[in-house]
């Protein structure tokens, strides 16, 4: 069995490191089995002690147009190097696959930088790193994890909140990184401790073990939900795969094979930035990636019922599901 529970920060995270050439306090932190060195405070994550990082977050002028349109952005995507700019934000440079500049725009603060840099920006550097990238959240079940793919607003976080209250654990929410070194073993690895929840949903679902984080913009609506305990600290392997729908009644159903593909390309983190993102090579690695892990496990749909008040029946049926597959095995 791969799953460990990961001790969690209670209090605020301490100031760890000596000051960077912005003048900021480095601090370091795990998630997704890399250790980072940050000059952006990021709560977020798991605080870890010093060491040779492999993922450097540093703070400073970055040369690259900003967006001229009131909320624009702007992005360029180069076989070392990769640029993403939001008007409201700020521009951020990926670059070696170990290594992001921040450029924050004026008077934006902290938290708010963590919403792209823990997202898109932190995404596409996983990806250069060879992970498969997907945008969904992941839920560890015994040995086992469980993938909830959909479109936006079909519930994926909500899903996996319902799991963590009956008693299962977060693998990670929005960004899933998978490591398909063994092609017959495709492993999640573990994101950090956040789950983000809409105001419908944490009312219904209310997870006991789970700070939530004060709103850090108007415009975003769900809450972080920082978790306390039920959080996986170890790489799980992958199960299921399940595209959410809403339906009528709790039911799954595999999708045929010509289908399962095209699902996982679809909710692939990279292809939300177009054919650019896939510079060179990647385009043919990231198709073999997608194949790999349809191939593997196969994708579910899964019928989640309409009403907050009826998830629990998704959750005992993907339970089942996945007790049915591990009794065939």
């Amino acid at each position: 069995m791969n799953v460990s529970i990961a001790p969690l920060a209670t209090r605020p995270e301490p100031d760890i490191g000596a000051e960077g050439r912005s003048g900021r306090v480095r601090r370091f932190y795990k998630a997704y089995g890399l250790t980072i060195s940050s000059e952006v405070a990021l709560p977020e994550l798991q605080p870890a002690m010093p060491a040779e990082p492999d993922i450097v977050i540093a703070v400073g002028p970055i040369d690259f147009p900003r967006p001229a349109a009131e909320g624009g952005t702007a992005f360029r995507f180069e076989p070392t190097r990769q640029y993403l700019s939001w008007q409201a934000v700020g521009t951020f440079l990926i670059s070696d696959a170990s290594r992001i500049d921040v450029d924050p725009e004026p008077d934006i603060d902290d938290p708010l930088l963590a919403f792209p840099l823990l997202g898109p920006v932190l995404a596409l550097l996983l990806h250069q790193r060879g992970l498969l990238i997907l945008h969904a959240s992941a839920t560890a079940v015994g040995g086992q994890s469980v993938i909830f793919m959909g479109d936006k607003g079909a519930g994926k976080s909500t899903t996996a909140g319902a799991m963590i209250r009956a008693g299962h654990l977060l693998l990670t929410d929005d960004v899933v990184a998978l490591d398909l070194s063994n092609s017959s073993r495709p492993l999640i690895l573990p994101g950090f401790p956040q789950l983000k929840l809409a105001t419908d949903a944490t009312d219904a679902i209310r997870i006991e073990q789970a700070e939530v984080r004060p709103q850090v913009h108007p415009q975003i609506e769900k809450a972080q939900h920082r978790l306390c305990e039920g959080f996986s600290g170890g790489a799980v392997p992958a199960a299921r795969t399940y595209v959410l729908e809403r339906g009528e009644r709790a039911a799954i159903a595999p999708l045929p094979g010509a289908a399962a593909l095209p699902a996982i390309i679809k909710f692939s983190y990279v292809t939300r930035f177009g054919r650019q993102a896939l510079v060179g090579d990647r385009a043919s690695t990231h198709l073999s990636q997608c194949a790999q892990l349809a191939a593997g496990i196969g994708v579910r749909r899964l019928e989640v019922p309409d009403g907050l008040e009826r998830i629990d029946e998704a959750v005992a049926l993907v339970e089942r599901d996945l007790a049915t597959g591990a009794q065939a095995r």
